[in-house]
């Protein structure tokens, strides 16, 4: 069966213009770029052609979606071309809903096609290997960059223009290319897929960020706008100014469910300080969100909301669980 080509826009399909770098190349343009590895039949179909900076949470559910009737339509793996911007939400959104061995890998380029030196088709070939790989069914989605595929919990995007533009803090990645060589690392720990309904709005969920001196307001204003649940970019390892956790305290008894993530790249938070730390926070009743970025929280706690409107924080906890291990490392090989 072949892989299915989806390509969305990002850089790996721009091109300079007047104006700037616009999305316009289609995946068949890419696919000759990238060449089709030895061995694979790829098919190509083009959902939409724009920066992931410019695409709304009804377009990622539209994307989802779209994956979805792919893998219906008996191919071995799905690769879709997307931005940079906003690939570690896509790649979450999918993985939360993905409840298939087949491989959903997203990748995407640092620099444009027209670039003297463009990363997209290396970064496209290696992808086309990994979802034709046996080592990745059973992983999920994933996101390949830069020679390495990584889980999509905790995938983040780490620099803004240079090639290596993903990592996993703590974690680490779960498969290696090398050449035609796809090598497996580790074993994502991956909880029970959402049965989400895509054709349906998702909650807003808002995230609201923390800084010295920060005040309520912000918090306020985003409950006030129509959030129906928050995720909090906290300090260190989940703390808070008072003033905000005095907020998250009436907005917790009054429903609004709250989840506790670090502004700091790579650790979890955990309930250690009081006077407006995580222990406050803890206690009366938010969420501390592991060591999930505050965006794939954000989409964690929308689909929450979505499948479970009355009662959201036992299936945000179920999945916090169930990925609180790092991936298992694979026996004689050293990531």
């Amino acid at each position: 069966m072949p892989i299915h080509l989806l390509a969305t826009g990002g850089t790996i399909a721009s091109r300079r213009g007047a104006g700037g770098l616009a999305s316009v190349t289609p995946a068949a343009d890419l696919l000759a770029a990238a060449g089709t590895p030895d061995g694979l039949v790829v098919t190509t179909s083009d959902l939409t052609t724009v920066g992931s900076f410019a695409l709304t949470t009804a377009d990622l559910r539209g994307l989802v979606a779209e994956v979805r009737r792919r893998l219906a339509a008996d191919v071995d793996g799905v690769v879709v071309t997307h931005g940079t911007d906003t690939m570690e939400e896509s790649v979450f959104l999918a993985d939360l809903v993905h409840d298939d061995p087949r491989p959903v890998v997203l990748t995407g380029a640092q620099r444009p096609f027209d670039d003297p030196a463009p990363d997209g088709p290396r970064n496209l070939a290696d992808a086309l290997r990994v979802a034709a790989a046996p080592a990745a069914r059973g992983c999920g989605a994933l996101l390949c960059f830069d020679g390495l595929a990584f889980a999509a919990r905790g995938v983040r995007k780490v620099e803004t223009l240079r090639s290596g533009a993903f990592a996993a803090p703590g974690r680490g990645p779960v498969l290696r290319v090398d050449g035609d060589a796809v090598t497996p690392l580790a074993r994502p720990v991956r909880g029970p897929a959402l049965p989400l309904d895509l054709d349906a709005d998702l909650p807003r969920v808002d995230v609201v960020p923390l800084y010295l001196g920060a005040d309520d307001a912000l918090l306020r204003a985003a409950v006030a706008a129509g959030a129906a649940g928050v995720v909090l970019q906290a300090f260190g390892a989940g703390n808070v100014t008072p003033a905000v956790a005095a907020a998250v305290a009436e907005l917790v008894a009054g429903g609004t469910p709250v989840l506790v993530c670090s502004r700091v790249p790579s650790g979890p938070v955990a309930p250690l300080y009081t006077g407006g730390g995580g222990a406050d926070l803890a206690r009366d009743g938010a969420v501390l969100a592991g060591d999930l970025s505050p965006w794939q929280a954000r989409l964690l706690l929308a689909a929450a909301l979505a499948v479970a409107p009355h009662d959201p924080l036992p299936v945000v906890r179920d999945h916090l669980a169930a990925g609180a291990r790092t991936s298992d490392r694979v026996d004689g090989v050293q990531g």
